[in-house]
């Protein structure tokens, strides 16, 4: 009996690997209606997140990151762990439920910004999932927050210590709901920190009927079924029908056609007259400094103007050639961004000038030349034409209509080197406000009017003050920052300012910046 046990204990706990397997990596499956619903217990979980590795940098320079109730971090203020899981399988569904031991508190600014996270429960369901917290502020408490979504569709299980499925490297991002509760200064469908689940099924005993139906069955069918069907039918079918159909379909479509049509746009080119660029930069970042943690300022010069989508810098020049599909556009202006006052001085000071937007081989970027302060040293780094963003350039060729090439709403995304000018506070890849550009090659030709850019993602904060200054009191649009400090959208007791600091502050913190304008041209 001994024998025959240990096998069949080991078929069993593959038998629920498997199982948990299509939980997590695989669609849900069918529900049988007509079968009652069955769940395993899940025991010995843990969950290793980071919520969000730029905020842990932030908290670390300006406050303290503290964990308890069995939660632990690891070293160099790395990702969280939550442990002691306990939840449920349901085998009919295929979705899990499991809670976690452990919190974290966030704390800086003498108390202004404290967050704890408590009551970690991951859930799953076919290819999807969340992670839910309890929300804690001196205001008060939001309880099961949907705060992350989780994307297992190319998850796929591995074997930890024990038997424990593994999940490793979850992709998640900021819900609606998460969103809200940072008072939008994190927009949804932010990337957050992979997240990596553990968890063990619990095993029922093993019984002995498995040992007695797997060794009858297969001796029989299995061997007659395979011989009778490829020896007739496969041999007749391949040879006729591939060789006829191909070589006929392939010639029928003239090829030419796609073609012509691309090249009809009258080729023009040449220099550079006037133009204008709309952009943002990042609209978390502008209502972050405006907001009254930075409780500071955004000032334009040098032509550039503000508006309520954005910055525009004006007196395009460079030059355009339709013929090789090149532009090479410079831009007048300055924007400055200042905050958090120190002694007099700003310790965040981040200044862009010399934007230029450059088009080559279908690839767009956005150049800047920027400075950044590092926060703790205050020492300025310059970098001159640093490609800042990666651009999203429309289908089709670039052409110039009644004398104006236009690009408009065009995303951008944060490239490596352009981390730089954000003290490495955003991710490669980081989305930025799209870009409008709209460029003059003939002294007649009219560029299209208005004041503002296209914004990119979503309604700003920002305020004109009329002369050059972005101040104001309010932040992503949704009410007053300062007064009540609820949060609308979810009912949280969070304070606006404490939310306002775990977000958008992640952004700013060693991120100042001061840089004389130069300028890459003669007037």
């Amino acid at each position: 009996m001994a024998a025959n046990r240990r096998p069949l204990a080991l078929a069993a706990a593959v038998a629920t690997a498997a199982a948990l397997g299509a939980t997590f990596a695989l669609p849900a499956l069918a529900v049988d209606k007509a079968a009652p619903s069955a769940t395993t217990e899940l025991t010995d979980g843990t969950l290793d997140w980071g919520f969000k590795e730029s905020f842990r940098r932030y908290i670390g320079g300006a406050g303290t990151v503290t964990v308890k109730d069995g939660a632990t971090q690891a070293p160099g203020n790395g990702v969280f762990t939550f442990g002691n899981g306990t939840g449920t399988y349901d085998t009919t569904t295929h979705g899990t439920d499991t809670a976690f031991d452990g919190s974290v508190n966030f704390n800086a600014h003498g108390g202004v910004l404290d967050i704890t996270l408590s009551d970690v429960k991951v859930t799953t369901s076919g290819t999807g999932g969340a992670i839910t917290v309890d929300l804690k502020t001196p205001q008060g408490t939001e309880n099961d927050v949907a705060f992350a979504e989780l994307d297992l569709s190319a998850v796929r299980p591995g074997q930890g210590e024990g038997g424990a499925m593994v999940f490793e490297d979850i992709p998640s991002k900021l819900t609606k709901a998460g969103s809200a509760a940072f008072n939008g200064m994190y927009a949804e469908g932010e990337t957050l920190d992979p997240a990596t689940l553990s968890v063990k099924a619990v095993t029922a005993p093993p019984t002995e009927e498995p040992t007695k139906e797997p060794t009858k069955e297969p001796t029989k069918e299995p061997t007659k079924e395979p011989t009778k069907e490829p020896g007739k039918e496969p041999t007749k079918e391949p040879t006729g029908k591939p060789t006829a159909t191909p070589t006929d379909k392939p010639t029928a479509p003239a090829s030419p056609s796609p073609s012509a049509s691309v090249t009809t746009p009258a080729a023009e080119q040449g220099e550079l007259v006037d133009g204008t660029l709309d952009w943002g930069v990042k609209e978390s970042f502008r209502s972050y400094v405006t907001g009254p943690i930075a409780d500071g300022k955004v000032e334009t010069t040098g032509g550039a103007t503000a508006s309520a989508a954005g910055y525009r810098f004006p007196d395009a020049t460079g030059d355009f050639d339709a013929d090789e599909q090149t532009l090479d556009a410079e831009f007048d202006g300055t924007v400055r961004f200042l905050g958090h006052q120190e002694g007099g001085a700003y310790t965040l000071d981040l200044s862009l000038t010399g934007l230029q937007v450059r088009v080559e081989d279908g690839i767009g970027t956005l150049v800047a030349d920027v400075s950044t302060k590092d926060r703790e040293t205050r020492k300025v780094t310059t970098h001159t034409d640093l490609a800042v963003a990666d651009l999203k350039l429309p289908g089709g060729e670039l052409a110039a209509k009644n004398g104006v090439v236009t690009l408009s709403a065009v995303p951008a995304t944060l490239t490596a080197d352009g981390t730089k000018a954000f003290g490495g506070m955003y991710a490669e890849g980081t989305r930025l406000d799209d870009l409008t550009v709209s460029v003059a090659l003939d002294e007649d030709a009219e560029l299209p009017g208005g004041t503002g850019g296209s914004g990119g993602t979503g309604g700003d904060a920002s305020t004109d003050a009329g002369s050059g200054t972005v101040g104001g009191g309010t932040v992503g649009g949704g009410g007053t920052v300062g007064g009540s400090g609820s949060l609308a959208s979810t009912g949280a007791g969070l304070p606006a300012g404490a939310l306002i600091a775990a977000s958008g502050v992640v952004v700013a913190a060693g991120a100042g910046v001061v840089v004389a304008a130069r300028r890459r041209r003669t007037v």
